[in-house]
């Protein structure tokens, strides 16, 4: 029997390239795991850092390359645990060459390093080729001496690479592990139990048209991949990747937090540990590439990865937060292979911890209505949670559609996507409703006068009032010829001083008004190069064709120019104070305040809040004159101009420049001179999502709006505390001292009761073999007060275990067990166990071995569980 020779994770990696680092290649690091290629979102092999060589967009700085890659890839997520090598992170060993060897040598080092490095049995490896690369399959056999019956040629889709519709591509070479050779030469390479594919070779060769036609490269490439964790598995003769020392470290210690053995430990409970340890390598690298979480893209497959660990923690009674503790073991071993993990070892250990506190107050509301939903589900005999169930869970409580599934999976119960789908439409329809006042269907009679009608000529921002001409007029979104007084309309001029909604600033208000009506304008949104002027005729009738003058509110206009420049002054301070790389996220510019959205990974703190306000008010003081400009954009960029967030840009601009305060690319109305601002102050600095902070201010005029608000605030409490304004926050503080004293002193009654109810309890205990078990009931107790009493119960019971339970208020159940360490020695968890008991009641829970509490929701199924512990712990004198 074949005992493969031991080499650690470290030892296969660092053989592998010093191999081809000794035959020519240079040895490069891993690349980020944000790629390059605009065509994927993460780094999901080894050869991406080369495809614009290999497509040949690129010229290779050398001929030859070796690289250990990490990589991620999610499309088969949900089989991470339950088979023996699927993984979201994983690291591909390659080797490459651009325009230099090809398939003979390229062979010949796969076949050395496989047999003589790593010292694979000869006889235990199995090759594929490609079924019509007659090439490969003579040098396999005649030049390396693999018998035919171990080379197996195989089609298109198995061993032919591609990197898309066309271009660059060939055939490929397979190198297999056989783990029973003796089941003789009846190879089927698709049977994974016996085979495991090891390393795969790619012969680029050709260049595939549009039409499909194949024609040779004038520079022929090879591109390979080993999985490290594959070869690990092997080398180290354990069942699955999972156990190989690159993982199984991580897996121990999630074991350990659970207080659980692995070994010792059910199927279900297995798969949990291995996604935990398989996602955490996952989330460690991508934060430590900088990557956020968020609800998009990249960043959404991170929250995604966090929050399938944080349920499958809860899964195998893990109830606090502990991916930090979790991420230490991955960082540990990571470190001496990619030392930057350490290097960023508080960027990673933050971003999850907010990630996780925030899912578990997710998950604490949205596993209470999921299991009434599966409950439901199940009492009507259906096997499907209804889309729009789904959807509620998601849109209220946050609870994604892909942990929906997993759960409904678990009880034998699958998600209609196809109704969820729907629903998510209906609320994007909904949200576009109530954000545009414009009719839906306005873009479609715009469509049709389009050719009958002016575009709109903007002339605002020089002018507060202009006269036009009426182009259309639409009426519950269709065209009219007129409409009269009481009517809510939309009107397109020709020319306009009105500014439409658009780069965070909200539209002008004001009036449109001609010889015989008068419009009240509310709003003024864009389609295409039409400016929709939103709002009700005052009086009169109003004709296709009128002549009118458009005036705009300019005491309104002036308080958004004020917002709007303030906004350009606020990213400016935050990048001189807090941090150069800020950018913006997001933006509101309304007549009453302004929201500035930006990237940042943490709270600002209370200085640098007053520092960034006092440096925008500085620079209102200083009274910077505006620069407008029209130019290129290369021009521009080329100046130093920021450009706004979520604004599309032509090839040519327009600059807004206070010179050595901010310059920024902006189509928006802005004072002329800083000074016309007058004052600005920040209201609030908050988070709004990871990675993102928010502050929301006032300048101009609603600084006065603000603090008469504020002022009429400190007189009615100073009035109801009896206090000065300068008295009010010892006063409060004082008041906070004594809520606080009063409720300690509360718990502290709570607790003394439930001891009191419970030593009248010990009488009942009962002896079972060796140990004595207490299940009982006690009424009207609180979840920590219940807790106290069931560790003062075990410490006079000794060996045994007591399990109580409670129903504190209406619709809540809470139970807590504790368990000696005997008990646990005969093999229960407090934790599992009350768990389990949990469910009877519909809810959940766990903790420690000796110590956990649960709860539920439905009182009356109480008794039945507390009878069903009993009956559990009977079973500790078998």
């Amino acid at each position: 029997m074949f005992s493969p020779q031991y080499l650690s994770g470290n030892d296969i990696r660092q053989k592998f390239l010093d191999f081809y680092a000794q035959r020519g290649h240079t040895v490069l690091p891993s690349a980020s795991l944000v790629p390059e290629d605009p065509t994927v979102l993460l780094t999901i092999a080894g050869m991406l850092p080369f495809k614009p060589i290999f497509l040949g967009q690129r010229s290779p700085e050398f001929k030859r390359a070796t690289t250990s890659q990490k990589c991620i890839r999610t499309n088969d997520i949900e089989n991470v645990g339950r088979t023996k090598r699927h993984h979201t992170f994983f690291e591909m060993l390659g080797n490459f060459s651009f325009g230099d060897y090809f398939k003979e040598q390229a062979i010949a080092w796969g076949w050395e390093i496989s047999t003589e490095v790593f010292g694979l049995p000869a006889e235990r490896l199995v090759v594929s080729v490609f079924e019509d690369d007659d090439e490969a399959y003579a040098i396999w056999r005649d030049q390396i001496g693999v018998p035919e019956t171990h080379i197996k040629r195989m089609g298109e889709e198995d061993n032919f690479w591609a990197s898309g519709p066309t271009g660059p591509c060939g055939p490929c070479s397979e190198i297999y592990y056989d783990f029973y050779p003796e089941r003789g030469d009846d190879i089927d390479l698709e049977d994974d139990t016996r085979f495991i594919e090891l390393y795969n070779l790619v012969f680029m060769q050709y260049n595939r048209d549009a039409d499909g036609n194949l024609t040779p490269l004038q520079n022929k490439n090879i591109d390979t991949g080993m999985g490290l964790e594959r070869m690990a598995q092997i080398l180290q003769a354990v069942p699955n990747n999972y156990e190989t020392d690159l993982i199984f470290p991580i897996i121990k210690t999630v074991a350990e937090i659970a207080g659980i053995n692995y070994a010792q430990s059910d199927e279900k409970t297995q798969v949990s540990l291995k996604v935990i340890g398989d996602h955490i390598r996952a989330v460690v690298h991508m934060i430590s590439d900088e990557i956020h979480a968020s609800n998009v893209g990249r960043g959404y497959i991170l929250r995604r990865l966090i929050r399938r660990i944080v349920r499958h923690g809860r899964l195998i009674g893990i109830e606090g937060e502990f991916t930090t503790q979790v991420a230490e073991s991955a960082i540990a071993l990571s470190e001496s292979a990619y030392p930057q993990v350490r290097q960023q070892e508080d960027a990673i250990k933050a971003e999850l911890q907010r990630e996780e506190s925030r899912f578990l107050k997710t998950l604490a509301r949205g596993e209470d209505l999921l299991a009434e939903v599966i409950e439901k589900v199940k009492k009507q005999g259906r096997t499907q949670i209804e889309g729009g169930d789904a959807f509620t869970l998601y849109d209220t409580y946050g609870f994604p559609v892909e942990l929906t599934q997993e759960i409904a999976a678990e009880h034998d119960l699958t998600v209609d996507e196809v109704g969820y789908n729907a629903a998510m439409e209906e609320q994007q329809t909904r949200s576009q409703e109530a954000h545009e006042t414009v009719d839906l269907t306005v873009q479609g009679s715009l469509d049709k006068l389009a050719e009958e009608i002016k575009v709109t000529e903007f002339v605002g921002y020089t002018q507060f009032s202009s006269p036009g001409v009426v182009e259309a007029i639409l009426l519950n979104g269709e065209s009219v010829e007129s409409a009269e007084a009481g009517t809510d309309i939309q009107v397109v001029l020709d020319t306009t001083p009105f500014y439409a909604e658009s780069g965070g600033q909200i539209g002008d208000r004001g009036y449109i008004s001609s010889e015989d009506a008068l419009v009240e304008v509310t709003d003024v949104q864009r389609e295409s190069d039409f400016y929709i002027h939103i709002g009700r005729i005052v009086r009169g009738t109003l004709r296709v064709g009128d002549k009118v003058n458009a005036q705009i509110d300019s005491a309104c206009r002036r308080r958004v120019q004020a917002h709007h420049t303030a906004t350009h002054l606020l990213q400016a301070a935050l990048k001189k104070i807090v941090d150069d790389s800020i950018s913006q996220a997001g933006s509101l510019v309304a007549f009453d305040r302004l929201r500035f959205d930006f990237n940042c990974p943490r709270a600002l703190t209370p200085e640098e809040v007053q520092q960034v306000e006092e440096q925008v008010n500085a620079w209102i003081t200083w009274a910077v004159q505006a620069d407008v400009a029209i130019m290129s954009l290369a021009e521009a960029k080329a100046k130093g101009a920021i450009a706004m967030f979520g604004e599309k840009y032509g090839e040519q601009v327009r600059v807004l420049d206070f010179p050595g305060v901010s310059m920024e690319l902006c189509g928006g109305t802005h004072v002329s001179n800083t000074a016309e601002i007058g004052v600005f102050k920040i209201i609030s600095e908050s988070g709004v999502a990871s990675g993102v902070r928010r502050i929301e201010a006032v300048a101009g005029a609603a600084v006065l709006d603000y603090l008469n608000v504020r002022d009429k605030v400190v007189r009615e409490l100073g009035d109801r505390f009896k206090a000065k304004p300068e008295e009010l926050s010892d006063r409060i503080t004082g008041l906070q001292h004594e809520l606080k004293n009063t409720q300690k002193q509360l718990e502290s009654l709570k607790a003394e009761l439930a001891i009191a109810k419970s030593d009248t309890l010990l009488s009942s205990a009962e002896a079972v073999g060796e140990y004595k078990i207490l299940v009982a009931q006690l009424e009207g107790v609180d979840a920590e007060a219940l807790k106290t009493a069931a560790e003062r119960l075990l410490q006079k019971l000794g060996n045994g275990a007591v399990v109580l339970g409670s129903v504190p208020e209406a619709g809540k159940v809470s139970l807590v067990a504790a368990f000696s360490k005997q008990v646990n020695n005969k093999g229960l968890q407090a934790g599992k166990f009350i768990g389990a008991i949990a469910k009877i009641c519909g809810g959940g829970g766990g903790g420690r071995p000796n110590l956990a509490q649960a709860g539920g929701r439905d009182a009356s199924k109480l008794p039945e569980a507390l009878e069903n512990a009993r009956e559990q712990l009977r079973s500790l004198s078998q």
